[in-house]
């Protein structure tokens, strides 16, 4: 019998040890949490939506299926929704009180636990490839405003007038928001309470998008990125550009990156906390999520959720909201979107 020379390389491998088990790949990603109501979304606007989280989704997994990195296919799927309108980051961020833009976002790496972050940035056309340039190119984890633009000049990274990212649903949005501020204030001076209270829709405080995701070689990856919330005054930040808070991934545990109301996230570092309950306390990446989305998150008062993948590529993604735009695709798989609780397959 012959034996062909792909069977004697083979065997040959086996034999020497050189053959070593490929490591599941998957990738999930979300767009933003919030009061998404069903009733008031048209099915032109669901599917653009679906199709929108297919490409982002599908962009990611390409990446992992050809042997590259999960922190590649993280940032190819970040940015395939930083250049769509419909999310809130990049092209379709949020206004803040004075009108303009302020973008923040984050990245990391579970084999190694670096990180990079970028906040408050306003010229910048892809924040997701800036915080990876602080990464990579810098001695710094978290770098914001002025300073961080300059060093994204440095790095050649493409600048836009912040009018690139005005959108008119955003920009309604902030008229809404102002509206709801001018007469709680008129009700109720120096209230502080004003985005916990009803007048104040959720939706403003929610969008961001992000990505994890474990490629070949077993390395997880995360990336985070928004415009933050509707209305945000006085160089406010949220969670999104924070390690520990709306993002982080460790090979030992998991990989999470969040979208919510930002305060809550950072107060109870949620990413971080998932990851630590996987690690030190023996539970599931799935149960850690639901432990801390539903249970801690919601006696605070705080809303959103979370996509998490944990070292074996099982993915959750928790939340208690209306509705979290949300994908993934695991190895040899179709990708599957979502926007309510019941998941839309989108064979591709």
């Amino acid at each position: 019998m012959r034996v062909s020379k792909l069977m004697l390389s083979l065997i040959t491998l086996f034999i020497s040890g050189a053959v070593v088990a490929q490591a599941p790949y998957a990738i999930v990603i979300h767009g933003g949490a919030g009061t998404i109501n069903k009733a008031q979304l048209s099915p032109a606007q669901q599917q653009a939506y679906e199709q929108k989280l297919t490409e982002a989704v599908n962009a990611g997994y390409q990446v992992l299926e050809s042997g590259g990195t999960s922190l590649d296919a993280v940032t190819q799927a970040v940015l395939v929704m930083e250049d769509s309108p419909l999310f809130n980051a990049g092209k379709g961020a949020v206004y803040t009180y004075e009108g303009g833009h302020d973008l923040d976002a984050s990245i990391m790496r579970g084999d190694t636990l670096e990180a990079g972050a970028v906040a408050g940035v306003t010229i910048v056309k892809n924040p997701v490839l800036l915080a990876r340039a602080v990464m990579e190119k810098s001695e710094h984890v978290m770098l914001s405003g002025k300073g961080a633009e300059e060093f994204a000049k440095l790095q050649g990274l493409q600048l836009v007038a912040n009018s690139h990212f005005d959108t008119e649903f955003r920009y309604n949005a902030l008229l809404k928001a102002k509206e709801a501020m001018k007469k709680a204030e008129q009700k109720s001076p120096h209230q502080a309470s004003l985005r916990l209270s009803p007048a104040w829709n959720p939706a403003w405080n929610m969008g961001t998008v992000g990505a994890v995701a474990l490629d070949k070689q077993g390395n997880l990856a995360a990336a985070t990125s928004t415009g933050g919330m509707t209305a945000k005054r006085y160089g406010r930040i949220g969670d999104a550009p924070i390690i520990g808070a709306g993002n982080f991934a460790d090979n030992q545990s998991c990989a999470v990156s969040a979208t919510g109301h930002g305060e809550f996230f950072i107060l109870y570092r949620v990413a971080a906390d998932i990851c630590a309950r996987v690690k030190y306390g023996g539970v599931s990446a799935a149960e850690a999520a639901d432990q801390v989305i539903h249970q801690e998150l919601v006696k605070a008062g705080g809303t959103g959720g979370v996509i998490v993948m944990d070292k074996q590529g099982n993915i959750s993604w928790p939340f208690n909201t209306e509705g979290m735009y949300r994908g993934k695709r695991v190895a040899g798989q179709a990708a599957q979107v979502a926007i309510f609780q019941d998941l839309a397959k989108k064979p591709q």
